[in-house]
């Protein structure tokens, strides 16, 4: 009976040797103490290279931001345990002045400054997360399992450095985080191991959405990795069907188009780059950033002659608020910054004094933000292109 389970638990090792086109030597990780043997000093470099037939792997990760971080920690946080799936971790970063590099080097992590170059034989699989390089076939090809990514979307839908961000802008009720294979030379293209989906709260911002799924792709990497050869064997190509691009954020996506823009489309714009990029307008001329972003605002102008036109601006007393018009309807601000940072009041005080507060019939230019035409056709094509 012992001899029968000892065939059996060869053989297992075998299949998953034989699944990730590997050659089961008998010296190998997975057979020694199997066979009852044990490999010579000139067969150890073999059985390195042939050591990956299960866990704990011998990790090499690329990361930089703090969504790659996260899936640092749990790797990190699971060595030395009894049901680890790291044997050995090290770090590769852009430079030095990233959350990957420094987490790494808290935590006595060895780091390698990107580019690398001869790694054969060294690790088992390379995980790849927010890391913003194209990695070549020739570095692909020395891991015997692979490099893996966490990506946040459900691919093929958002591919590219940008997911998250344009997940809120296009009002995405659900994405998620994906488990793919990288394949070179090409961003989000490979074959897919696992995914998850997740329902996108009501009003979040990029950063929110970011955070929860930075956790949820370090917890479903971990449990990938436990199957890695099992996943590995079912994984399944990308449907070209419904793939979209997620280019990088960029200040021309910024410009608001008062004509063009309704207030969802403006409240999703704040809400995917409003943290890292203002939302921006002109005013006289000069450029505006909006600030403080509070959302669609409830204004009555009946018996004040004509509707007024897009980017007409009303102060509000009473919230100290600017209210804006747009597509459909009004959108507030309580700050904007005009060579330094000034509150609603502080806006209309120094620069709104000739308007009419409440009474837009009448149009003076101190009362009217102008869309930047150049800047917000950029965007509208950009727009169109991933649609």
């Amino acid at each position: 009976m012992m001899l029968l389970h000892m065939w059996n638990h060869v053989n297992t090792r075998q299949l998953a040797l034989k699944i990730l086109g590997l050659r089961c030597h008998k010296h190998s990780r997975a057979c020694v103490g199997l066979l009852g043997e044990k490999p010579q000093r000139s067969e150890y470099k073999h059985c390195r290279l042939c050591s990956t037939s299960a866990p704990p792997w011998r990790i090499l990760f690329f990361g930089t931001d703090d969504f790659a971080l996260e899936s640092l920690k749990s790797l990190t946080a699971t060595r030395g345990t009894n049901e680890s799936v790291v044997a050995s971790l090290e770090v590769v970063a852009l430079s030095n002045n990233v959350p990957v590099k420094k987490f790494a080097d808290q935590n006595g992590l060895p780091v390698h400054i990107w580019p690398v170059v001869d790694l054969q034989g060294r690790f088992d699989v390379g995980v790849v997360v927010s890391f913003g390089c194209l990695l070549k076939e020739r570095l692909i090809r020395q891991f015997p399992l692979g490099i893996l990514n966490v990506h946040p979307s459900l691919l093929p839908r958002w591919r590219g450095p940008a997911p998250v961000f344009h997940t809120v802008l296009h009002g995405d009720a659900t994405t998620g985080v994906t488990i793919m294979q990288i394949r070179p030379c090409r961003f989000d293209v490979g074959p897919i191991l696992r995914q998850e989906t997740y329902s996108v709260p009501t009003h979040c911002t990029a950063d929110q959405l970011g955070a929860t799924l930075a956790t949820r792709g370090a917890h479903l990497l971990m449990d990938t990795l436990k199957t890695l050869p099992e996943r590995l064997a079912n994984k399944v190509e990308q449907n070209q069907t419904g793939a979209t691009s997620a280019p990088k954020i960029s200040i021309s996506m910024s410009w608001v188009s008062w004509e063009d823009q309704t207030c969802g489309e403006i409240d999703r714009l704040f809400r995917a780059i409003g943290s890292r990029i203002p939302l921006r307008t002109l005013w006289m001329g000069k450029t505006i950033k909006l600030l403080d972003f509070v959302g669609k605002c409830d204004i009555s102008l009946s018996g004040h002659g004509r509707p007024p036109i897009p980017g007409s601006i009303i102060y509000l007393k009473m919230s100290n608020t600017l209210a804006v018009c747009c597509k459909d309807d009004w959108v507030g601000f309580k700050a904007v910054v005009l060579k330094k940072r000034l509150s609603a009041a502080d806006f209309y005080n120094g620069y709104m004094h000739h308007g009419l507060t409440g009474k837009p019939s009448h149009q003076p230019e101190q009362c009217l933000f102008i869309s930047n035409r150049t800047e917000t056709s950029k965007g509208t094509e950009l727009k169109e292109t991933i649609a």
